[in-house]
């Protein structure tokens, strides 16, 4: 099918579809805002009083993420990339399985509001607050560029002005997020999860019907390279093969479902751990249909314009758009279908939007003013309810920012790698290392995130060249790719680095500094550590466990050493657990003699 130079426009059905998904939504939060008016608490607006269940939850994880970027960009991503794009299918068990058993234990044993408050139990406030302005520099960047996504995708389809729609955007998420509170944003998501893969639909059963069947599409892409799911190239200069998104895309990713506020606050939410844990493997579920779907949907893109590339041919001005052009061109006989796919779009951004600005909402209040303040329930529950608003104005701002940043999917992907992956890496370092400090893990912190912004800001000024990344061909012709004459010599090679390998350098940096920092401190400063404690110095939490375990079998001790090792910073004490297999009784008897020990009750 030939690319039309001129598509349809929005009817009113289109309208009317899009409208009913808005006013849906803010019914959502006005209902919320109406039977929570006992939510007299911060904790309760912002954690919905600790009682969801495991389906909404895990509905809303896989919302929170799977915004207006994976509705547009990801299938212009296998239009120009391949469907390799859909190896992150092995990558998301990866991740699932890390934030499961190694984060969520420790988060929801603990009983925290702001995943930043672990940061001053194991190591300090300075590290916490780091922690927390990060976060919410992360969050706010990212934001700009899910509500700018969906903005232009309607600007390509309806001619609505752009910042219009940036600004229609930002106001119906923040107005239900501040009304309604955590219970809102979850059952908002449920909601928009479901209009997403209806949108999805709509456009892949059309094109599939113009196609002639499923297996003409796929025929198509394998004619066209498209199914290239086995590149096994190991050259950390191709934007996608199997090790770039196996591993690149699982500490993406691990750093979102691990440690991001955002997603921790969710499960965290739920009423017991068990449903806390379901949520995430249900997820898992939810994230593979919405995977599948943007990827047999890139493909149907390939297969309706493999003569005619609208792109290259100048129909659209960035490959963003390809998706809502494609929608216009083969759904405009059907009113209310091309409503319906912006609307999914909208959708994505919506719960993305919330999400973010509730969790932004969460880590200001906990991490940098009730430290600070004396404030009663009542009034940071309606200081949560204004910084929701606040944040709401800030990320519409920020949109600004998203239409300087070229793709989509690698400026989201990529804000995430560089500030995420040194969270990352500390985090793991205050977990699976039980002899790091506070030095340490600034040191790491910081050392992880020059590496990253490196690297990543340099990728932005010196983009890597078509010879790298490798897009795949398209049949439109004479594209002229230059590169400045005085590009530096690590243009060609650091700056040329996959997106997805910014976190992995983030994280690993800030462990392997971390861990020398760490072994300096205490070799330097504290010298005098016996053969034992030197043994257990790079131990982890589960080699802890099965040391004990050949002593005290009971399933409640292991717990106990489980999270006494990870928790308490009381170095005397992870040496006598490690050297001695401490009963139960005697580890009871030292908890109780710990400094600090409130802290660590809170755990049982």
């Amino acid at each position: 099918m030939a690319a039309s130079p001129v598509i349809g426009s929005f009817v009113a059905a289109d309208y009317a579809v899009f409208a009913l998904m808005l006013l849906v939504s803010a019914a959502i939060g006005v209902y919320y805002a109406i039977v929570g008016r006992g939510q007299s608490s911060s904790r309760e607006f912002l954690m919905g009083g600790q009682s969801m269940t495991a389906v909404p939850v895990a509905l809303s994880l896989t919302a929170s993420f799977m915004s207006a970027i994976t509705v547009l960009a990801t299938p212009a991503e296998v239009y120009r990339y391949g469907a390799s794009y859909g190896l992150f299918s092995l990558s998301y068990v990866l991740v699932v399985v890390v934030s499961s058993e190694v984060f969520l234990p420790v988060f929801y044993r603990l009983g925290i509001t702001s995943t930043y408050e672990y940061l001053e139990i194991r190591f300090n406030r300075a590290t916490r607050l780091l922690g927390t302005v990060m976060f919410i520099v992360q969050t706010i960047l990212y934001t700009g560029i899910v509500i700018y996504a969906p903005a232009l995708a309607l600007n390509q389809v309806t001619g609505m002005d752009l910042w219009g729609a940036v600004i229609s955007t930002g106001v119906v998420c923040t107005f239900y997020c501040a009304m309604g509170g955590l219970k809102a944003v979850v059952w908002t998501d449920v909601f928009q999860v479901g209009i997403m893969v209806a949108g999805f639909l709509s456009v892949i059963i059309r094109a599939v019907v113009l196609q002639g069947g499923v297996s003409n599409i796929l025929n198509h892409a394998e004619f066209g390279g498209r199914l290239n799911f086995w590149d096994f190239d190991a050259s950390p200069l191709r934007r996608h093969t199997f090790w770039t998104i196996t591993f690149g895309g699982t500490f993406v990713w691990t750093s979102i479902y691990g440690i991001n506020q955002a997603q921790v606050q969710r499960y965290i939410s739920c009423k017991s751990m068990t449903h806390a844990k379901m949520s995430l493997y249900i997820n898992l579920l939810g994230l593979w249909v919405i995977l599948l779907c943007s990827v047999f949907a890139g493909l149907c893109l390939y297969s309706v314009y493999k003569h005619c590339d609208p792109w290259t041919a100048g129909m659209v001005s960035a490959p963003d758009q390809l998706m809502p052009y494609m929608v216009m061109d083969i759904l405009r006989d059907y009113p209310g279908l091309p409503g319906l796919f912006v609307a999914a779009a909208y959708s994505g951004t919506l719960s993305t939007v919330s999400s973010s600005v509730n969790a932004l909402a969460a880590v200001t209040i906990e991490d940098l003013i009730k430290p600070y303040t004396h404030m009663s329930e009542k009034n940071l529950s309606w200081t949560s309810k204004g910084l929701s608003f606040l944040y709401g104005a800030l990320c519409i701002g920020m949109a600004g920012i998203a239409s300087l940043m070229g793709s989509l999917l690698q400026a989201a992907i990529s804000i995430f790698g560089i500030i995420g992956g040194p969270l990352l890496g500390l985090f793991s370092l205050g977990i699976l290392c039980p002899y790091a400090n506070a030095t340490g893990g600034l040191a790491g912190l910081l050392s992880g995130l020059v590496m990253s912004l490196w690297v990543g800001i340099g990728a932005q000024f010196y983009p890597p060249l078509p010879e790298q990344s490798r897009p795949l061909g398209l049949t439109t012709h004479g594209c002229n790719f230059t590169t400045a004459a005085d590009a530096p010599f690590l243009a060609d090679n650091w700056y040329s680095l996959s997106y997805l390998y910014f976190s992995p350098i983030g994280t690993l940096t800030t462990l392997a500094v971390g861990l020398v920092v760490i072994f300096l401190h205490n070799i330097l400063i504290k010298p005098g550590l016996n053969s034992c404690s030197f043994f257990s110095y790079f131990s982890l939490p589960s080699a802890a466990v099965f040391h004990v375990t050949h002593e005290c079998p009971d399933r409640l001790c292991q717990y106990l050493i489980y999270i006494l090792y990870i928790q308490c910073p009381q170095k005397v004490l992870f040496h006598m657990l490690l050297c001695y297999s401490l009963n139960l009784k005697k580890i009871l008897t030292h908890l109780h003699t710990m400094p600090h020990n409130d802290k660590v009750k809170t755990c049982f």
